[in-house]
C-alpha cells in the first residue's frame, strides 16, 4: 500500500495517458457501421458496447460516484470537527470574511488577466464561425434568493442532494452548538474525531485504486472528444489555456509569498496528485476529499480552517470559470464584429466576480454566468453554442485551476490563523513519509 502512495502520481499520469491512447484508438478504429462484435454468452455487443459503454463507462463512473460519496459525509463531518475546535466563536465569521474575500480577489484577477491576454492575442478576429447548435440559457438565482436558500429547511433532504451551502450552514451550526454543550459536546466531539479518521482512510482507499478510474474516464472520453473543433477553435482554445496556465503558476505563487511570506514551490509540487484528480474528474466536489487530505496531510493546514474554506471554495471559487467567460466574451465580440467598450469590460469583470457567488451551487454554473455575462454586454447569447463543443476538455482543466485556488487560500488563511504547520508545508515528499512513520511509531 505504501509503495501505491508513493508513486501515485507516476501512476495516474500513465493512465491518464493510456486513457488518451485508447480513446483515440476506439475513435479512429471502431465506426458505428464497421465495428466488430464481441460474442459475450447469450449476448452479441459491439466493441463500442463492451468496452467504451460498458467496461470504460462504468469504471469511470463508479469511480466518479465513490469519490461524490465521500463528499458530503466529509464536510459535514470534518467541519462539525473543525467548528468544535475553535475556541473563539467569533472566529468563524472572521474566517468567512476572509475567505470569501480572497476568492473575491482571485476571480477578478483571473477575469482581469484573461480579458486583457485575449484583447492581446484577439483569438476570435476576422474569423467567421456558425454552428447548428443552439443555446438556451437559464435563469440564475438572485443573489437574494441565494442567502435564503443557504439555510436549509431539511438538513437531511440537504445532505441527500448534495447542497453544499445548506451542508456547511448547517454544520456550522452544529459545531457551534456543540462546543457550547459542556460534557455531551464532548462526548459527540470525540465520536466524530473518530468518524474524520475513517472517512479519511476511505479516501486514501480510493487514492490508491485512482488510476483504474482515470484510465476509464479518459479512455471514454477521448472516444467521443471531436479533435476537429479543437482545431477550428484552436485560438479561443489555446489562449484560454494560456490564461489559466498564468493564473496558477503566477497569481496564486505571486499571493503566497506576498501575502503569506510562503515558498510556492513546495506548494505546487505537492498539489500534482490533486490537479491529476481534479483534471480527470472535471469537478471541483468529487476532488474535495483528495484537496482537503492534501492541504491537511501534505499542507500543514489545520483541519479546523481547510474544513471550512475547501468546501466553501468547491462551492464559490470559480477562478477557471471566470477566465473562460473573460476570453469568450472577446472571442464572441470579434467574431460577430462587436466592439466592446472599457466600459463593458469593466461591467465583465463587477458581473462575473459577483456572479460567482450568487450563482454557487446551480447546475451547469459556468455557462449560465456566461449567457449573464453576455447580456450584462449585449452579445448574442447563441453565441456560447460555438464554443460547447471544445469546452469539456476546457471544463477538465478550469477545474484544475479551481482546487489549485482553494488549497492556496487555504493555506493562506491558515497561516494568517497561526495554524499552519509551516515545517510540513516545506517538507519534502520523502519527509512527510518519515514524518508519518515517526507519528506512527509514536502512537
Amino acid at each position: 500500500m505504501q509503495n501505491i502512495n508513493k508513486n501515485l502520481t507516476l501512476h495516474i499520469l500513465i493512465a491518464m495517458i493510456l486513457g488518451v491512447v485508447v480513446g483515440r484508438l476506439f475513435s479512429f478504429w471502431v465506426s458505428e457501421s464497421q465495428d466488430t462484435v464481441v460474442n459475450l454468452f447469450i449476448f452479441e455487443l459491439s466493441m463500442k458496447q463492451f468496452f467504451v459503454e460498458g467496461l470504460f463507462n462504468v469504471g469511470g463512473s463508479i469511480f466518479i460516484t465513490s469519490l461524490k460519496m465521500l463528499v458530503v459525509p466529509l464536510v459535514f463531518i470534518s467541519l462539525v470537527c473543525g467548528v468544535c475546535s475553535l475556541n473563539d466563536s467569533a472566529k468563524i465569521g472572521r474566517l468567512g470574511a476572509k475567505s470569501i474575500g480572497l476568492y473575491l480577489f482571485t476571480t477578478a484577477i483571473a477575469i482581469t488577466f484573461a480579458i486583457s491576454i485575449a484583447l492581446l492575442i484577439s483569438p476570435g478576429e476576422g474569423m467567421n464561425l456558425t454552428t447548428d447548435q443552439t443555446y438556451q440559457a437559464k435563469e440564475a438565482p438572485s443573489f437574494a434568493q441565494v442567502l435564503i436558500d443557504m439555510f436549509p429547511s431539511n438538513p437531511v433532504n440537504a445532505m441527500a442532494e448534495g447542497n453544499m451551502l445548506q451542508i456547511i450552514v448547517f454544520s456550522l451550526l452544529f459545531g457551534v452548538a456543540m462546543a457550547l454543550s459542556g460534557k455531551a459536546g464532548e462526548r459527540i466531539a470525540s465520536l466524530f474525531e473518530d468518524l474524520n479518521k475513517i472517512v479519511m482512510r476511505m479516501v486514501t482507499i480510493l487514492m490508491d485504486l485512482a488510476p483504474y478510474g482515470v484510465f476509464c474516464l479518459m479512455a471514454k472520453l477521448f472516444t467521443y472528444l471531436e479533435l476537429s473543433e479543437i482545431v477550428q477553435l484552436a485560438q479561443y482554445f489555446f489562449t484560454v489555456l494560456l490564461v489559466l496556465l498564468v493564473h496558477a503558476t503566477v497569481t496564486y505563487p505571486s499571493l503566497m509569498v506576498l501575502l503569506g511570506k510562503l515558498n510556492p514551490v513546495p506548494f505546487l509540487i505537492k498539489m500534482k496528485d490533486t490537479l491529476m484528480f481534479a483534471f480527470s474528474t472535471a469537478s471541483s466536489n468529487a476532488t474535495m476529499p483528495i484537496t482537503l487530505n492534501t492541504v491537511t496531510k501534505k499542507l500543514g493546514a489545520n483541519n479546523s480552517i481547510a474544513s471550512f474554506t475547501i468546501p466553501l471554495g468547491a462551492t464559490v471559487n470559480m477562478d477557471g470559470t471566470a477566465i473562460m467567460q473573460g476570453v469568450a466574451t472577446v472571442f464572441i465580440a470579434q467574431v460577430y464584429g462587436i466592439d466592446l467598450s472599457f466600459a463593458d469590460y469593466v461591467a465583465v469583470l463587477i458581473t462575473a466576480t459577483l456572479a460567482s457567488i450568487g450563482a454557487a451551487g446551480v447546475p451547469g454554473v459556468g455557462l449560465i454566468l456566461l449567457a449573464m455575462v453576455f447580456q450584462q454586454v449585449g452579445l448574442p447569447v447563441e453565441g456560447i453554442a460555438l464554443i460547447l463543443g471544445v469546452d469539456r476538455l476546457l471544463d477538465m482543466t478550469r477545474t484544475a485551476v479551481n482546487v489549485t485556488g482553494d488549497a492556496a487560500v487555504t493555506c493562506l488563511i491558515a497561516k494568517s490563523e497561526s495554524q499552519l504547520d509551516e515545517k510540513r508545508f516545506a517538507a519534502s515528499e520523502t519527509q512527510l513519509t518519515n514524518m508519518a512513520g515517526d507519528n506512527e511509531k509514536t502512537a
